[in-house]
């Protein structure tokens, strides 16, 4: 790819499928998105968009697996957009797409670990007397932040070791919870009300919602982002492939594998959450503010839920962990390649740990400030989740929509989809291009400063920055990835990958 080696390459296939799988993390996104859902369509919607939404996604997933695989680099999106572009167009390309993935991950690490700051929160207040309040709960993300931050600063030697355990955390912990739910129970819901039960809780302050504003098309739509948001961050394969043995093949399997698994085990999870409800009204309604902790409460009783609260946790804590990590190296990447302000600091590798440190802590100090807005309004978690979901999957959409535009310039790697190849890339470009116009719709009624969806802001804000820059100062200078090595060395580094 002509980078000198700078990190370690000490992954292995499942290790590069377990960053993705922990970073999808089903039993982040669904917990921490649950009353979005039950508000925004309820469960027909959370249960028959999951499947319509995992299936798009596959189909993004397979595109990217397939330029992955020829670009093996932890760049990922934006350097597969420059080389996918003719020459003259490719510093733009990989300008724009690279401030886009920035941005989803970002946004991406943000919705994690405020999430875990949530549930922190929440489980405080089983037997206590303690009431969080905005400013609690942003002290409480700020020191998760700082752990994370820790965690890959000085134990990155362990983040492999760190991994097994997250997959197997996630893998069994999402299990054992829907089977404690399910079988402690005093009650299970119908099938009719699991499968077609709709519900419009978009109005907010005795409003209407969309449904009746709008219709409930709207409603169902805009519901689907608890799903989509859940499967996102699997470009995390493609930023870990530098320190991946095999990387060509490994990426891209880890990509799909995410994807596939989490898609099985999150409609799984989704299943037994809805089947455990209690009551509706109540579980709407919780004191605890989380939807989820009150369907441990009324399943496993207090002391339980004490336990199941944990599983949560920890595996939002480890998805946030993991999500630092690949922010951190597609933002090393970047600034190796010039792409962000201070990049010469910020492209230096720690050489007794063979990690981008500086780039860790740009990430927490990044993602700590998009939580700020959640200090004054309602809906600034969604939107976080918003901005996530759209930063990213455009930064997917570039390189796989130049793939077809530009298809006599890609060279296949070992992972390709053969025939399958142009439709699947289309569908995927297709279905994107739908979902970051859909996200960035409001989604309370009515809209004000409380519950403006400040995606489009963000977003808007990135578009503005990027072009705005390229066309004053870094289209003199920006000129794409940077060529470390050439020759014989490329070589021996191609070989490393293949």
């Amino acid at each position: 790819m002509g980078y000198k080696q700078e990190l370690k390459r000490e992954l292995s296939l499942l290790q590069n499928f377990g960053v993705s799988f922990s970073i999808i993390s089903v039993i982040t996104g669904i917990p921490s998105l649950f009353l979005y859902g039950l508000n925004t369509g309820g469960p027909a919607v959370m249960v028959w968009g999951w499947i319509v939404v995992a299936s798009a996604t596959m189909l993004v997933g397979l595109a990217m697996a397939e330029v992955c695989s020829a670009h093996p680099t932890s760049g990922g999106p934006y350097f597969w957009a420059a080389m996918l572009s003719e020459p003259k167009n490719a510093p733009l390309a990989s300008w724009i797409t690279g401030w886009f993935n920035l941005l989803g991950q970002v946004a991406v690490t943000t919705g994690i670990s405020f999430a875990c700051a949530n549930f922190v929160s929440t489980v405080s207040t089983f037997g206590t007397n303690f009431m969080p309040t905005p400013n609690t709960t942003i002290g409480i993300y700020a020191a998760i932040l700082i752990c994370q931050g820790l965690i890959n600063t000085f134990g990155v030697h362990l983040l492999k070791y760190l991994n097994n355990v997250s997959v197997w955390w996630h893998a069994v912990g999402t299990s054992s919870l829907v089977i404690a739910i399910l079988a402690r129970a005093p009650k299970h819901q119908s099938t009719q009300f699991v499968f077609r039960t709709f519900i419009d809780g978009t109005g907010v302050n005795g409003s209407d919602g969309w449904g009746t504003r709008a219709s409930h098309a709207y409603v169902c739509i805009i519901g689907m982002l608890m799903a989509q948001y859940t499967l996102t961050g699997f470009d995390a394969s493609a930023h870990m492939t530098e320190e991946t043995h095999n990387a060509a093949m490994a990426g891209s399997i880890g990509i799909v594998m995410a994807i596939g698994v989490s898609a099985v085990l999150g409609w799984f999870l989704i299943l037994g959450l809805l089947f455990s409800i209690q009551d509706l009204n109540a579980t709407l309604a919780s004191p605890t503010g989380e939807p989820v902790a009150q369907i441990f409460l009324d399943t496993v009783g207090e002391r339980g839920a004490i336990v199941l609260m944990v599983i949560v946790i920890g595996a939002m804590f480890f998805c946030g962990t993991f999500s630092i990590t690949s922010n951190s190296r597609m933002m090393f990447a970047f600034a190796r390649d010039g792409g962000i302000p201070g990049h010469s600091f910020f492209k230096v590798v720690d050489t007794k740990r063979a990690s981008p440190v500086r780039t860790v802590w740009l990430a927490c100090t990044l993602s700590f400030l998009l939580a700020l807005p959640s200090l004054g309004s309602a809906v600034a978690f969604s939107a976080a989740t918003s901005i996530a979901t759209i930063g990213l999957y455009i930064s997917y959409a570039i390189p796989i929509a130049l793939r077809v535009v530009y298809r006599k310039r890609f060279v296949r790697g070992p992972f390709h989809l053969g025939v399958f190849s142009m439709p699947i890339a289309i569908a995927a470009v297709l279905w994107i291009g739908c979902i970051a116009i859909v996200f960035l719709l409001p989604q309370a009624n009515p809209v004000d400063s409380q519950t403006l969806n400040y995606a489009v802001v963000a977003v808007g804000i990135v578009i503005v920055y990027s072009v705005g820059f390229w066309l004053i100062s870094a289209r003199t200078w920006f000129t794409g990835p940077v060529r470390q090595i050439s020759g014989e060395e490329t070589n021996v580094a191609f070989l490393a990958c293949y």
